[in-house]
């Protein structure tokens, strides 16, 4: 057996860069979403169309809708309370939003800003990792991990703490792999797809990118959808790591960690 390392530089200083990223983006997008808290599907969509999930508001109350389902949430969406005491009546509170004021101009600086280097970081580190062979080396499956029996097994091992325990030094299993890929090669890609696809610009110059998603607000409804599944993955990526030694982990995306494998 030999020792390598886990994480090479690049994808330590990637891994960095994009956290904050997300983290930025996510907060000022929540403050994008408080102009307008309703998605639709299709090319239009105003107060007066259907929605297929709002959050409403008023001086007393606050809930989200899904379809004809209604949640109240008075006090965590659509109506809360600032570090003052006032009620406030727009959907997301000012400590998850950036700036932490209603302000739309604002929201949109950030995230167009932080969107960039977001989408520059994902399209080096693709070209980096097809050049230094990472893709191949560790996210190939082979013809066995793609078996049902294989994946529901070693999804059923994620359940067990002793062996998320060991996970830290061995090789990716099919869950991390699958996990993987779906993030980095289809969901951070959608939500750079689906950014553009709303942009008027791209509209008048690209209309087909806007097709593909069937419209304007079908793209925003998209993009939200994308951005929750991100924030899904982020908590149980935590809940991961902390399951497997929180120390050990975050001193192996700083240093590179090592794992073993088998000497040729």
């Amino acid at each position: 057996m030999q020792n390598h390392p886990r994480h090479r530089l690049t994808t330590r200083l990637w891994h960095g860069v994009n956290a904050l990223c997300l983290l930025i983006l996510l907060m000022s997008g929540l403050t994008i979403f408080n102009a307008h808290p309703r998605l639709y599907w299709g090319e239009y969509g105003a107060n007066n169309d259907y929605a297929w999930m709002a959050v409403g508001s008023s001086s007393t109350m606050g809930y989200l809708r899904f379809g004809e389902t209604r949640i109240e949430t008075t006090g965590v969406l659509g109506n809360w309370q600032d570090s003052e005491g006032r009620t406030r009546t727009w959907v997301f509170p000012g400590w998850a939003t950036i700036p932490s004021s209603y302000s739309l101009a604002d929201g949109r600086r950030w995230h167009f800003f932080f969107a960039w280097i977001f989408s520059l970081g994902l399209m080096l580190f693709m070209i980096r990792s097809l050049w230094n062979r990472h893709v191949q080396r560790d996210l190939h499956m082979s013809k066995k991990e793609w078996r049902p029996s294989h994946i529901w097994r070693s999804f059923r091992d994620h359940t067990r703490i002793s062996v998320i325990r060991q996970s830290w030094s061995e090789e990716y299993n099919v869950i991390q792999k699958l996990t993987y890929i779906g993030v980095i090669f289809i969901l951070l890609p959608l939500m750079i797809c689906t950014g553009l696809a709303m942009s008027p610009a791209m509209d008048a110059n690209w209309p087909l990118l806007t097709d593909l998603f069937g419209g304007r607000q079908s793209a925003r409804s998209v993009h939200f959808i994308t951005a929750s599944l991100l924030v899904l993955f982020f908590v149980i990526h935590m809940v991961m790591v902390l399951l497997s030694g929180p120390i050990r982990q975050i001193r192996g995306i700083i240093l590179g960690g090592t794992r073993k494998e088998q000497s040729k």
